[in-house]
């Protein structure tokens, strides 16, 4: 796996170069501004870029922007965003567009490696993951949809996972049941909600959104 780093922060770069390339990653490049992060890109061609969100000159969406323009100039480029704060509109629209080969981490998540590092991955294999805290915060500013009332408590749980981006194999390991019980709580999530199988939308995802489709106008 080639990595490209995009990060102000030289501690924080450097750190996180340091430990994928203990793990055996190929980080094939550090850079500290968007603009040298779109010469790396182009130069190394690397399967993973990770960028923060605020970057020079401004540090508000540099990193998001040069992030898009990454994807655009090298199709397939898997993204992992780092932020220190929930950046809500973003977060938002990343699961909006059920998007592929993207993730978004808040920068404490790095210190827990094992959890980092899954991420990193699961971005890498082609699948979304986004921080559990992130969802969390976002579900805590939603409007409440009375549908979502009908949920259990583990439906609930099995929806929150969801959004992080783990598959049913992954969600059964989290939660300590079988994959079967899984399925079963995905399917009466999506019946609750009325989400019909003969719809021609992705199930998963709009049950996601059902949780976090308010926040997209606060």
């Amino acid at each position: 796996m080639r990595i490209v780093i995009a990060e102000d922060d030289a501690l924080l770069r450097e750190g996180l170069a340091l430990l994928l390339r203990a793990e055996g990653l190929d980080v094939v490049a550090t850079t500290s501004t968007p603009a040298q992060f779109l010469v790396a890109v182009d130069e190394h061609k690397p399967d993973v870029a990770i960028v923060d969100v605020r970057m020079p000159p401004t540090h508000t969406n540099e990193g998001i922007v040069a992030a898009g323009e990454a994807r655009r100039r090298l199709p397939g480029l898997a993204v992992l965003v780092l932020s220190a704060y929930v950046e809500q509109a973003f977060a938002t629209e990343l699961l909006v567009d059920g998007a592929e080969r993207l993730g978004y981490l808040l920068k404490e998540r790095v210190g827990r490696v094992d959890e980092f590092l899954t991420a990193l991955h699961r971005v890498a294999d082609g699948g979304t993951a986004v921080d559990p805290d992130v969802i969390g915060q976002l579900l805590a500013r939603s409007r409440p949809d009375a549908a979502l009332d009908r949920l259990t408590p583990r439906e609930k749980d099995v929806l929150s996972l969801m959004a992080q981006g783990l598959g049913n194999v992954a969600i059964a390991e989290r939660l300590f049941v079988s994959e079967g019980a899984v399925h079963k709580n995905i399917r009466s999530i999506f019946s609750k909600l009325d989400l019909n199988p003969a719809d021609r939308v992705d199930r998963r995802v709009t049950a996601v959104l059902r949780y976090l489709e308010s926040t997209l106008h606060q």
